[in-house]
């Protein structure tokens, strides 16, 4: 699954639908659904580290009493 880490997003995100449809449809036989799934999970794996990768560039900008931009600061998504 060497190709998927060089996946932009979008389209790691597609190929992960395209074969969960695959998958939920039942027409494709034991030995190719197996192949499949562990696809998926590398696709979903990396789809999650991309966005964990977003998250920590993200930035919220922060405001003085005055409502003036001062600065900016990790954004805390939890």
């Amino acid at each position: 699954h060497s190709d998927i880490a060089g996946l932009p997003f979008e389209k790691a995100l597609a190929e992960l639908e395209r074969i969960v449809g695959q998958l939920e449809s039942g027409k494709v036989d034991l030995e190719q659904s197996i192949a499949i799934y562990e696809r998926g999970e590398a696709l979903k794996k990396h789809c999650e580290q991309l966005l964990k990768d977003a998250e920590a560039r993200i930035e919220k900008i922060t405001l003085k009493s005055d409502g003036t931009p001062s600065g900016t600061e990790p954004l805390d998504v939890d």
